[in-house]
């Protein structure tokens, strides 16, 4: 006969205190990141060269097999009934020569986003060689690019009585910087704001899905497209889609697109953003990195980088945007 074990007793601890899970800290919500600015960026033409080959490939076989089926309807119409055919035959001569005219304007807006990144360069390169017949060069240029703007009448008049005592290239430059550029600043300071407040008033207001991406990618297109016009690019529907392209490509790749401390404390002075609710801070979030984007739109499309003049902050730019939107700011 065996003995056999007693029976094992069940261990109970006794706590001192009891824990209420009611008066635990509430998880924090993770800070906004933009999410709709950050897909807007990647919206766009494809920055590979195999995907550019595929988008052209692909295009040019589309406008081919649209062209014989155009030829071929026409064709066919006018066998079948003349007068028909005729009226056919006339609707595609008007649709080719619309065509040829929206390509001529694409071209010309083109044209003229070049010679703006060709002023830049030549300004760049004669200001660190101290090349003074490159920068009367470049500024007879820029005179004659603003020669019938109204807002740089004042400024062209100044540098005319000014710039012909300047004997040194960098000073030269800079005096057509402080004569030209101030009004021109000013404008496109102006379209950054007003595109950075819709960004974010849309963004905070309107639930529906992808309507803030559609919203960013609109906003940040016009404002890009005003400041190309306004420091003298008009730029068309392509040249503005490459321009956002490049400007969103920048930012990519500098890292400016993502969430950062010093953009945090730029919107909502440190703690403020935390506090606000989810949605309505994905708005202010999406209306800063649009201020970003447009900061770096006008420094692909000034014609003189900024030297003599302060470059704009983007806090001060988000501030003045964002004043009234963010409790505390106005």
């Amino acid at each position: 006969m065996t003995d056999t074990p007693p029976p094992r007793k069940p261990l109970i601890l006794e706590m001192e205190d009891a824990v209420d899970p009611s008066l635990a800290a509430p998880v924090p919500d993770p800070l906004p990141q933009g999410q709709a600015m950050q897909l807007a960026a990647r919206i766009g033409p494809p920055r590979s060269g195999l995907g550019r080959f595929a988008l052209w490939s692909f295009g040019a076989l589309f406008s081919f097999v649209l062209s014989v089926a155009a030829w071929n309807f026409v064709t066919g119409l006018m066998a079948s009934s003349p007068l028909l055919g005729g009226v056919a035959a006339v609707l595609l001569a008007l649709a080719v020569i619309a065509a040829l005219l929206l390509a001529g304007r694409e071209w010309s807006a083109y044209a003229r986003l070049s010679r703006l990144d060709h002023l830049r360069a030549q300004a760049i390169t004669a200001r660190a060689e101290g090349n003074l017949k490159a920068a009367k060069a470049t500024v007879a240029a820029l005179n004659r690019l603003y020669a019938h703007r109204s807002d740089t009448a004042w400024g062209r008049q100044k540098l005319a009585e000014r710039g012909a005592e300047v004997m040194d290239a960098d000073a030269l430059l800079s005096l057509a910087e402080t004569d030209l550029m101030p009004p021109l600043d000013t404008r496109a300071r102006a379209e950054v704001e007003q595109a950075a407040r819709q960004v974010a008033t849309v963004t905070a207001l309107v639930p529906l899905a992808l309507a803030d991406v559609a919203t960013a990618l609109y906003a940040n297109l016009r404002m890009i497209r005003r400041i190309a016009e306004i420091y003298g690019g008009r730029s068309g529907a392509l040249g503005s889609w490459g321009l956002l392209r490049r400007v969103f490509t920048t930012l990519l790749a500098t890292g400016a697109l993502a969430l950062t401390d010093d953009l945090i404390g730029s919107v909502a002075g440190g703690g403020v953003l935390s506090k606000l609710s989810r949605r309505f801070g994905e708005g202010v979030v999406n209306g800063a990195l649009t201020a970003r984007v447009g900061l770096a739109a006008i420094d692909l499309c000034r014609p003189l980088p900024f030297v003599a003049l302060d470059r704009p902050s983007t806090t001060g730019t988000v501030s003045r945007a964002l004043a009234g939107i963010i409790p505390g700011k106005s």
